[in-house]
């Protein structure tokens, strides 16, 4: 599909957003779908704003962190804020509600410490990615406004992110993720039926070099 290769998308992609409304198609008398070139450009404006606004945002908080003198900080990653080991950033992107209750509750079960952030779509999730440079971050595939597969190829493209550990949730089977496997390699991969048992265990693995310190701590009092 045409549009598919204008946004950088997957077809599936660009057919659940015309399903959700994000753009504007029509059927031709001999069935063909064709979408609004208006619609297309909107969308890219708004999503060219949200990474613009996500990397003014990275360069404030570096140029905040540089002018903080007064008094030694605790240590952090290059290019990120400084703050307690003990107190991670996760950023969830995912726009299923229930889902977000669910991940709500299981980080509130298993990681009390855990600074928790949640993003209902893509452009709203790329944008806080930068505000914010979660240690963790969890991205759902089929997303409003970016696909979570365009979402972690942006990403991978921008060094601040590096050091950001990747966790995809999805409700596609392995057949139907293969139209992202581009994206996909190397990160694991929850399938949403399996939430409750796999992702404690991801996460655990994720944050061990921020919950040992607190381990340690505790440990000790």
């Amino acid at each position: 599909m045409e549009v598919a290769r204008m946004l950088g998308l997957a077809v599936r992609s660009v057919q659940l957003m015309v399903d959700r409304g994000d753009l504007t198609a029509w059927k031709t008398p001999g069935g063909h779908r064709r979408i609004s070139r208006s619609s297309v450009e909107a969308w890219t404006a708004q999503r060219s704003g949200a990474v613009a606004q996500g990397q003014h945002r990275v360069e404030r908080l570096r140029a905040e962190g540089a002018g903080q003198t007064i008094s030694p900080a605790p240590r952090a990653r290059a290019g990120r804020p400084a703050r307690a080991a003990h107190t991670p950033r996760l950023l969830v992107i995912e726009d299923s509600v229930h889902f977000q209750n669910l991940v709500s509750l299981l980080v509130g079960q298993e990681f009390p410490g855990v600074e928790l952030h949640m993003a209902h779509d893509g452009i709203v999730g790329l944008a806080m990615c930068g505000q914010l440079l979660p240690d963790v971050l969890i991205v759902d595939i089929l997303l409003p406004g970016i696909d979570g597969a365009t979402l972690i190829t942006s990403l991978r493209s921008q060094p601040q992110f590096a050091q950001s550990k990747l966790i995809v949730v999805t409700s596609l089977d392995e057949a139907q993720r293969a139209p992202y496997a581009f994206a996909l390699a190397g990160v694991p991969v929850v399938h949403k039926p399996d939430l409750v048992k796999q992702l404690p265990l991801l996460l655990r693995e994720a944050l061990a070099e921020h919950l040992r310190p607190q381990a340690t701590n505790e440990a000790s009092s």
